[in-house]
């Protein structure tokens, strides 16, 4: 498709990271984003001239597309024909998405990206909450009260249309981001004014994520944090500096932390009491008094499954049962074995390897790994916190669930990697006149 329009480079620049801007901060919600891809993939056909895809670049694209590629290779293996368009339907953005972003690479302003990203959720994500305050007091009384303290997060959760697990891997993001620019802000001869937006909003983005409160979204968050510190210590050449905007960050957020839980006495239940209770039931919950009470979301269900899905998938090696089929496929066994609480919630993997190795084999098993450390292999050899935070952040949430059968994850994770392999490559381009400062 030839170009069809004629536009100046700074405004093809400014549309190209406003739009990976959009489609970053509305990921949460399904429609939207859906349309901003959809625009985004038009506004990139009407200038497919300016697509320049090099072998470095390709190579990546492919590993980000493998998805969607396996989705293809395996086709023939479900169960039927529209089943499988819906369930490829659904990576098919693992295959443009690379495209239009590396091929573009050049035009990408990384921490511009991240920063109105990091911004934009914070502020979307207030507004929310401040609704949710409005319109669902009996749950904020309820919390205040000491009553169902778990049910807040994942209500407010819902009135935003995403699961808790995945609302909270986005928020963990952003805190870690916030977080970085606090320091980069800090360090910088930057405004009051500036910093202190910058302390607010890191503020918020933990405080949302103890409000959602899962736990493998609190580990990430922390973690990132520790990540991104070394990496701005290692580079900066004022460390002292660093370590002190940092130890007033830490405090800052260990104060929120500390004030939540003080008030959240179920919290201090939940990571200690009710994660790793009765896991002497491991495929056997069903002996458990009232199981969807006591256990639904302890680790012992999730070993169930995974045990379960472990199970089944050594009986369908080496191609697995389909990529279209494999919640099926795993309900029909809770069955099969009289797993009847597993059964009845139909409860899916929850981890994406063991899911990937149940849809397609040892094939989709290798795939996935390698998936992950496209991201890993992207944030050392550039030497950037923010990418190899991410890449904990992805690979540590796809242990407790399956997110790349998830759009929130799908897209999450292929537009990100697609802006770290431009932001890689304009790094390792020579001649590119803007190269950025790692």
């Amino acid at each position: 498709m030839p170009c069809i329009m004629k536009i100046s480079e700074k405004n093809f620049r400014l549309l190209f990271n406003a739009f990976l801007v959009l489609i970053a901060a509305t990921i949460i919600f399904r429609k939207p984003c859906t349309w901003i891809l959809i625009a985004f993939v038009l506004f990139n056909m009407a200038f497919i001239k300016k697509v320049k895809l090099s072998k470095k670049a390709v190579v990546i694209g492919v590993v980000i597309a493998l998805p969607f590629l396996l989705e293809v290779l395996f086709f023939w293996n479900n169960s039927s024909v529209s089943a499988g368009l819906k369930s490829a339907e659904k990576t098919a953005s693992l295959l443009l998405l690379p495209i239009f972003i590396m091929g573009n690479y050049r035009w990408l302003t990384f921490n511009t990206v991240l920063l109105y990203y990091s911004r934009t959720v914070t502020i979307i994500v207030l507004i929310f909450f401040l609704r949710f305050l409005i319109f669902y007091p009996e749950y904020v009384d309820k919390y205040l009260n000491g009553i169902h303290l778990w049910e807040m997060g994942y209500v407010f959760a819902r009135t935003l249309g995403i699961h808790a697990p995945a609302l909270n891997m986005h928020l963990a993001f952003v805190a870690i981001v916030n977080f970085y620019f606090v320091l980069k802000h800090f360090k910088g001869s930057y405004k009051n004014y500036i910093k202190a937006v910058s302390i607010i909003s890191l503020a918020l983005s933990v405080f949302f994520v103890l409000l959602v409160n899962t736990r493998m979204a609190l580990f990430n968050v922390f973690a990132g944090i520790v990540i991104v510190l070394f990496y701005q210590m290692v580079k900066s050449e004022n460390v002292g500096k660093v370590i002190k905007t940092a130890s007033i960050s830490l405090i800052l957020l260990f104060g929120v932390t500390i004030l939540f839980v003080s008030n959240n006495p179920y919290m201090k239940e939940k990571y200690s009491s009710v994660t790793f209770a009765h896991m002497d039931k491991v495929g056997r919950l069903d002996e458990i008094k009232d199981p969807q009470i006591h256990v639904f979301n302890s680790l012992v269900t999730r070993v169930s499954i995974w045990k379960s899905a472990w199970e089944l998938s050594k009986e369908n090696l080496p191609l697995g049962v389909g990529g279209a089929d494999g919640k099926d496929q795993l309900i029909q066994y809770y069955k099969d074995t009289n797993q009847h609480f597993l059964a009845k919630y139909e409860f899916p993997v929850h981890n994406q390897f063991l899911d990937s190795l149940l849809k397609f084999g040892i094939v989709g098993f290798l795939a996935v790994i390698l998936y992950m450390l496209n991201i890993a292999y992207l944030g050392f050899t550039a030497k950037n916190g923010v990418i190899v935070a991410f890449f904990v952040l992805f690979f540590t949430s796809n242990l407790m669930d399956d997110f790349l059968v998830r759009f929130d994850g799908i897209v999450f994770s292929g537009l990100w990697i697609s802006i770290f392999g431009a932001y890689w490559l304009q790094l390792k381009d020579k001649t590119y006149k803007d190269r950025p400062i790692v």
